[in-house]
């Protein structure tokens, strides 16, 4: 007697490899599946998140780049993200002091836009709502256009000081810029202060910056005014700091700060 047989077609096929680590045997097994998965597992318990450079990054990264170089005087042989880190610490290294670090990287920040967009957003956007609405946009225009600076961020809700909760605040989750630099002045003096003082002064919104230099993450807090006496200006010097190793100085508080 003769058991007819039905024929299923084979779908697409994709191999996943299963590795057990324990064995000294790995063992491979081979399923059809519609796409081909990759999985891997850093050292670490924490996944690093990684950010995608979208179409435009590359055109901010020569546009900021340029700047600094005509801030600068001169260009890093370094492409890419490393050589505009060479460029910055150059900038910290030319005998500046931290006023004048500070007035070279607003005067980088402010030509990067157009001056009637700056002036038009402080005199009739900033305004609006106690300055809510304004607060609330550059928070999403910051994760969407800086991202290739500073890695993976969102908007999150930040505390105001009268009571009141915004979704205005950008949560950087790991800082490439200060993970690169390595320098607690870098990121005092070429971002943090700077920053703050050009979106206060030439877009009209109050900026406080939090860098957390122990796990590299940075909050903003559109909307908020940094107090008088900002503590993070008095942090001690990473002990990978490539400033400080160059100039052979002890550990404390950090000299570039």
């Amino acid at each position: 007697m003769t058991i007819p047989l039905l024929h299923v077609p084979p779908s697409p096929t994709t191999t996943i490899l299963f590795f057990y680590s324990s064995s000294p045997r790995s063992t491979t097994r081979t399923l059809n599946l519609t796409r081909r998965i990759r999985c891997r597992v850093s050292n670490s318990s924490e996944v690093k998140s990684e950010y995608k450079p979208g179409v435009l990054d590359d055109f901010f990264m020569r546009s900021f780049r340029t700047k600094l170089v005509e801030e600068v005087g001169s260009d890093s042989d370094i492409p890419g993200y490393v050589g505009l880190i060479e460029l910055v610490k150059l900038l910290m290294l030319q005998g500046r002091t931290r006023s004048e670090t500070n007035d070279a990287a607003v005067r980088i920040l402010k030509s990067l836009f157009p001056p009637l967009i700056l002036e038009l957003y402080k005199l009739l956007i900033a305004p609006l709502a106690q300055g809510k609405i304004a607060a609330l946009m550059v928070a999403r225009v910051t994760v969407l256009t800086c991202q290739w600076l500073m890695g993976p961020c969102k908007v999150n809700t930040i505390d105001l000081p009268n009571g009141e909760s915004w979704e205005s605040g950008v949560l950087v989750e790991k800082c490439q810029y200060l993970e690169e630099s390595k320098c607690v002045g870098v990121c005092i003096n070429t971002c943090k202060l700077p920053t703050q003082t050009f979106f206060k002064d030439y877009m009209g919104v109050p900026l406080l910056m939090e860098p957390d230099f122990k796990d590299y993450s940075c909050q903003f807090k559109f909307g908020v005014a940094p107090p008088e006496n900002d503590g993070n200006v008095n942090e001690p010097c990473l002990e990978t700091c490539s400033i400080a190793s160059r100039r052979k100085l002890n550990s404390g508080e950090c000299p570039m700060a």
